[in-house]
């Protein structure tokens, strides 16, 4: 993983898949394993974790999931628009998994948190994570550092039309997903000097 500081005692985390399953495997409850999923495999942010449903769940005529985000970021002063995110079928299998398995209603939300208890999900799943693994970085993780691995992962290893990323994470700008795409991950470094 990459640690950037920034202002204050901040940091940024670039995270890679395997510390992403480090985190999951880190997890002490289904529930926490779907906060983390629905961060670093769906996108979304920790105030829209708790606003995502079972009725929210769509599939598209050729097959592939999407999770309607109802309310996103502000970005404008017009209030947070709506938009379909990707939803990998794994996560949708888990997802389908946990209403089934906790009775949650269509309409009710599959997360019972608030925006701080889906924060301090992350924190005690990092600080498990760091003392599994031994490394001590992950108690710098955060609930955006999941997203900006979702980002990074499209971005980056995928090579992802921007469009597309900015469409189904609610980015409103190009702008606001550029620190994405200028920061390779080491397996995309590597692949790049592997020729030489």
């Amino acid at each position: 993983m990459r640690i950037e500081g920034t202002s204050g005692n901040e940091h940024k985390v670039w995270l890679t898949d395997s510390e992403i399953e480090d985190l999951r495997r880190a997890t002490n409850s289904q529930r926490d394993d779907i906060v983390i999923q629905l961060g670093a495999f769906v996108g979304l942010r920790a105030f829209e974790i708790p606003q995502v449903r079972p009725a929210d769940v769509n599939e598209t005529d050729s097959g592939q999931y999407r999770l309607r985000v109802r309310s996103g970021k502000d970005t404008t002063g017009n209030g947070g628009k709506p938009r379909d995110a990707y939803l990998p079928d794994s996560v949708e299998r888990d997802l389908q998994r946990y209403q089934n398995e906790h009775n949650i209603a269509p309409k009710d939300p599959y997360i019972d948190l608030e925006q701080p208890g889906v924060r301090a999900v992350v924190r005690r799943t990092a600080e498990r994570a760091a003392d599994a693994t031994g490394d001590s970085d992950f108690r710098k993780v955060s609930s955006h550092d999941l997203r900006r691995r979702f980002a990074q992962r499209l971005l980056v290893d995928e090579q992802m039309n921007p469009r597309v990323v900015m469409a189904v994470g609610g980015w409103d700008s190009f702008a606001a997903i550029e620190p994405y795409l200028n920061a390779p991950s080491a397996e995309v470094i590597d692949s790049a000097f592997a020729g030489l």
